[in-house]
């Protein structure tokens, strides 16, 4: 059972939320094992779990019952360079998977096949009544996802796109401006590799910090130590 949304931000409020992820080539790409380092995670003292995919965040939802997942769903499509939950068919499944947030991208990017964000937002607030994270990559698309009634703005994809690729995450500047300017529920996600960068992103006024690939991502962390042996 999803958790009530009145209680969702509070619950994140403070804490530490753990993206439980692999590449689809990955032999961690099953379900059970994502679900496996999502309670591992938890606990550790992880208030929340980000997700990708129906099956994974089913999958969490089965072993966390009560723990605030962020469902996201991954999808490379043809017409469009947005690939986090890109059409509103993605968040409707990721709502009946169980998650208590949906994640997408909120950049001002073209969708697939014709559906913008403001269409995307509308239809999970009034047909899936759940709360959004809006994944966004600078502060004139997190302006734009308060106004659509967004209540939680991640920077996600701070360096990810071409308006911001001259751009390294953590996004501390961008991170500072979302806070000044009171945006909502403020996530940093992104390039926190750390327990003192995490410590700083809250100290910066962050509400929650996400962290992936320094706690989760075995295989591209053994791939970076590989390489940097081979050099020698």
């Amino acid at each position: 059972m999803a958790i009530a949304p009145s209680s969702l931000l509070s619950s994140l409020q403070g804490g530490l939320i753990v993206s439980c992820q692999a590449p689809a080539d990955s032999p961690l790409h099953v379900p059970e094992i994502i679900a496996a380092m999502a309670e591992a995670a938890v606990n550790q003292g992880a208030t929340g779990i980000r997700v990708d995919s129906p099956a994974h965040v089913r999958a969490v939802r089965q072993r966390l019952p009560t723990i605030p997942i962020i469902g996201l769903w991954k999808q490379v499509c043809a017409d469009s360079e947005v690939y986090i939950t890109p059409q509103f068919h993605h968040a409707e499944a990721i709502a009946q998977a169980g998650a208590d947030i949906i994640a997408l991208d909120a950049t001002e990017r073209p969708r697939p096949q014709g559906e913008t964000l403001a269409e995307i937002v509308q239809r999970v607030q009034d047909n899936l009544a759940l709360p959004i994270m809006a994944d966004i990559d600078r502060l004139e698309a997190a302006r734009i996802a308060q106004q659509l009634g967004i209540e939680m703005i991640g920077t996600t994809l701070y360096g990810y796109t071409n308006a911001t690729l001259e751009q390294s995450p953590p996004a501390w500047n961008l991170l500072q401006t979302l806070v000044e300017e009171h945006l909502g529920f403020i996530i940093c996600e992104g390039g926190i590799n750390s327990p003192e960068m995490a410590q700083r992103a809250m100290a910066l006024g962050a509400n929650a910090v996400v962290v992936g690939t320094a706690i989760t991502g075995i295989d591209i962390l053994v791939q970076r130590y590989h390489r940097a042996i081979l050099k020698q």
